[in-house]
């Protein structure tokens, strides 16, 4: 039998409370309770349940602290993970690109989605939800990838004024990838592309 890799629902809980009980004692409550870390929150068996379960402790324990989940929004498919997601203060959902050949090789979701309904699903959010966007270029298994080409970024910003989330987040390759053919776009260009987005009004984000 397969080993579950997956923390269960009650032992987030008992952590959860532990944590925020020691915090309210020594008067240092979190500012944001963040779901993140090596992998993807949404894809937990119980990631809605776990969210209530949250929420719920959050209220009693810490009223003024927000809850935030970072997510490659693969899994909006989902309805209930949707649901749950909107249960949050600050779901920051990742999205790459408008197009869905590049969604589907920067991402290689398990289930595709086109990116017209994942731009449907985000702008559900709407003021809700923070958007972050990783800008690549490069190659991978012999086929270009370059989010800031022209087409791309036009895409995307017309993307980002559908959506009109309350904030963007634009960076790079950050860390070692699967492959040494992909490269990090410039700071000049990842400034670029945030001056652009002022004609929305849409604060950004720039981490080169």
């Amino acid at each position: 039998m397969k080993e579950n890799i997956f923390p269960t629902r009650s032992e987030i809980y008992v952590e959860l409370w532990n944590k925020l009980t020691m915090m309210q004692h020594s008067g240092q409550l979190p500012d944001v309770i963040t779901f993140a870390g090596n992998g993807e929150p949404t894809i937990h068996p119980d990631f809605p349940e776990i969210i209530d379960d949250t929420v719920s402790l959050r209220n009693y324990h810490a009223p003024n602290s927000k809850i935030s989940v970072l997510t490659n929004a693969t899994m909006l498919h989902r309805k209930e993970i949707v649901e749950a997601l909107k249960k949050t203060d600050m779901p920051i959902l990742k999205f790459d690109s408008a197009l869905d050949a590049t969604i589907e090789m920067i991402n290689q979701p398990a289930k595709k989605m086109p990116a017209s309904k994942l731009i449907e699903q985000l702008q559900s959010f709407g003021k809700q939800c923070i958007i972050q966007t990783m800008f690549i270029r490069g190659t991978y298994s012999g086929q270009t990838v370059d989010n800031t080409m022209p087409e791309e970024l036009e895409a995307w910003e017309l993307a980002m004024g559908n959506i009109r989330p309350s904030q963007v987040m634009i960076y790079t390759i950050a860390r070692d990838t699967s492959t040494d053919t992909l490269y990090k776009a410039s700071g000049e260009t990842l400034h670029f592309i945030a001056g652009r987005m002022k004609r929305y009004g849409i604060p950004v984000q720039v981490s080169e």
